[in-house]
C-alpha cells in the first residue's frame, strides 16, 4: 500500500492565493476550504486509499520558546486564519485523518506519521506531500519521498541530494547552517547554501565541526538545529489502517 500525508496548512495557503489570482480582492468565505476538500477527494477518486492530513491548529509551538523570532501568527490575514479550523472540521466529516497540532507543528505530524507508517511492512511507500525543505529530511531511499506540487517533483534520498547538496538526515545540520526565513531563523552569518553544504558534506552532523569552523557560533548553530530538527514522536495513530 501507498501511504499519503499531506500538508494541510501549504495546501489551505496555496488554495487561498490561488483564488486570490481570480478573485479580484473578494475572497469567498471558506474558498482555500473548498478546495483542499476538492484535492483530497481528487486523490482518492484516483486511487489513494490510505490518507493523513496534517495541520497546525495554532501556528505557534514549542519552537516559539526557544527562539523569540519563530514564526507566529502574526501577518496572517484574517481571510485566511478564519479557515483554519473549517478545514480541519470539514475534513473530520469526509472521514479524512486528519491531526490538528497545537504544541508541535503540522511539519512534526508528518515527520512523525511518516515515521509510524514506514514501520508497517505492508507499506510500500509513504508520500509527504509538501514543498517545505523541512521535510526533506524524513526522505528515506525511495520509499519515503517527497512530493512538491509546486514543482511537479517527487524527491527520493538522490532528489534531495540534488537539490540541497546534502543527505536527508544532515537536512536539520544544513538548514541550521543557511536559516530558514519562513520559520523565522537566520542560520550562521556569512554561511551560505554552497558552504554549508559543503562543511556538512565533509564534517557531517554540527556536533562533529571541528571547534575551528563554527568558533563561537557553535551554540546557536547547534540551537537553529533543534529549531529545524522534526518531532518523530507524536502518537498519531496505531495502525496505518486507520488513514483508510
Amino acid at each position: 500500500m501507498i501511504v499519503h500525508l499531506i500538508d494541510g496548512t501549504y495546501e489551505l495557503f496555496r488554495h487561498f492565493y490561488g483564488l486570490r489570482r481570480f478573485n479580484k480582492g473578494q475572497d469567498r468565505p471558506f474558498g482555500a476550504v473548498v478546495g483542499v476538500l476538492q484535492t483530497v477527494l481528487q486523490m482518492i477518486e484516483e486511487g489513494a486509499t490510505h490518507l493523513g492530513v496534517a495541520t497546525d491548529h495554532v501556528i505557534e509551538s514549542f519552537r516559539n520558546r526557544l527562539w523569540p523570532g519563530y514564526k507566529t501568527g502574526d501577518g496572517i490575514e484574517p481571510a485566511l486564519l478564519a479557515q483554519f479550523h473549517p478545514l480541519e472540521e470539514a475534513l473530520g466529516a469526509m472521514g479524512v485523518a486528519v491531526w490538528p497540532m497545537v504544541e508541535l507543528e503540522a511539519d512534526d505530524a508528518l515527520a512523525s506519521a511518516a515515521a509510524i507508517a514506514s514501520a508497517d511492512e505492508r507499506v510500500q511507500k509513504v508520500c509527504i506531500w509538501t514543498p517545505d525543505k523541512d521535510l526533506a529530511q524524513c526522505v528515506r531511499g525511495d520509499r519515503i519521498v517527497q512530493v512538491d506540487r509546486r514543482a511537479n517533483k517527487i524527491r527520493d534520498a538522490d532528489g534531495v541530494r540534488e537539490k540541497f547538496g546534502v543527505d536527508p538526515n544532515l537536512i536539520p545540520d544544513y538548514l541550521a547552517l543557511v536559516g530558514d526565513s519562513a520559520d523565522g531563523y537566520p542560520g550562521v552569518a556569512g554561511i551560505g547554501r554552497i558552504t554549508a553544504a559543503r562543511l556538512v558534506s565533509r564534517y557531517g552532523i554540527i556536533e562533529d565541526f571541528p571547534s575551528a569552523v563554527l568558533g563561537e557560533r557553535r551554540e546557536l548553530a547547534l540551537l537553529f538545529k533543534t529549531l529545524a530538527t522534526l518531532r518523530a514522536d507524536a502518537e498519531l495513530f496505531g495502525d496505518v489502517d486507520e488513514l483508510r
